[in-house]
């Protein structure tokens, strides 16, 4: 059986199986429940974690106190907070599990020396840094030119498992409106 971490950068590159030896020995994997943290707003970070199964939410809680979500995470897709990340700095943002959670991860150190000595993975990365980029892009622009319902639709069109998985609350919450608004919606 072909590991998943494979199947998924072979998406984009082809590997032998030495390579992915190589890359795999670059990442760790850890398990966490639900309503577990994986980034608190304010820390350091310096993972980036690829889920293996599980789903995840990025946000941030306003001087309200109340939650809007920037990103979900389901398997196959990366989460981190890219800014801290990338820049090594504190995490404006927290990520945590709304279901129990595998996760593979790896280090800025260890992504920094593995793109180095590899590129076809700093080929990789630049690919599914473009593809994050164009789904952000989209995302404002639906922000910005789409009703409330419209971007509903959208979502429910594009991730109709999300719907199965998350609370109307947290679905809400990303598309920056209240429960009974989301409610309406669905009417």
């Amino acid at each position: 059986m072909i590991h998943p971490l494979r199947q998924h950068i072979e998406e984009i590159i082809s590997l032998t199986d030495e390579e992915f030896d190589f890359v795999l020995s670059h990442f760790k994997q850890i398990k966490k429940r639900k309503h577990q943290y994986i980034i608190q707003e304010g820390e350091l970070v310096n993972k980036e974690y690829w889920i293996i199964k599980g789903c995840l939410k990025s946000y941030f809680v306003d001087d309200n106190g109340k939650e809007h979500i920037l990103q979900f995470g389901m398997e196959n897709w990366w989460i981190t907070d890219y800014e801290s990340f990338v820049k090594q700095t504190t995490s404006k943002t927290a990520i945590d599990c709304i279901e129990d959670s595998d996760l593979l991860y790896i280090s800025f150190e260890n992504r920094e020396k593995l793109t180095a000595q590899m590129h076809k993975m700093e080929r990789f990365w630049a690919k599914k840094s473009k593809i994050g980029r164009i789904a952000l892009q989209n995302r404002i622009l639906s922000l910005l030119k789409n009703s409330t319902k419209e971007q509903y639709e959208l979502l429910l069109q594009q991730y109709p498992k999300l719907f199965q998985r998350v609370p109307k609350k947290m679905i809400a919450a990303y598309l920056g409106v209240s429960r009974e608004t989301l409610s309406r919606l669905n009417a």
